[in-house]
């Protein structure tokens, strides 16, 4: 059990809100914080793009994200949703915690 961060990211009009609790309420995820109003540029479809959108960044472990991937990609807005795992070193009680949340 190796604890990852999880991005992703959503349009700024989406309810993030909806998808992080649904997220933690299933134990795929230990926390979502939601970074509003985020201004992403990327290419798409050969286009230079520029959106408002808001990051989420998700704490769980690493045995979970195939069934958070799964999750996230059911609710997804996006044709092409963001999912970046991150390898994330966490020490003492807040690693205990994370671990307890996610696994029950």
């Amino acid at each position: 059990m190796k604890p990852v961060i999880v991005l992703t990211t959503l349009g700024a009009s989406h309810d993030a809100s909806e998808l992080a609790a649904d997220l933690v309420e299933k134990r795929l995820a230990a926390c979502v914080n939601i970074v509003q109003r985020i201004r992403s540029i990327y290419r798409w479809q050969g286009n230079i793009e520029s959106d408002d959108e808001q990051l989420l960044i998700i704490k769980t472990l690493d045995e979970r994200i195939d069934a958070l991937k799964d999750a996230i990609f059911a609710q997804h807005p996006y044709e092409v949703p963001e999912f970046v795992v991150l390898p994330a070193e966490v020490h003492g009680a807040y690693g205990a915690w994370l671990a307890q949340s996610v696994s029950g």
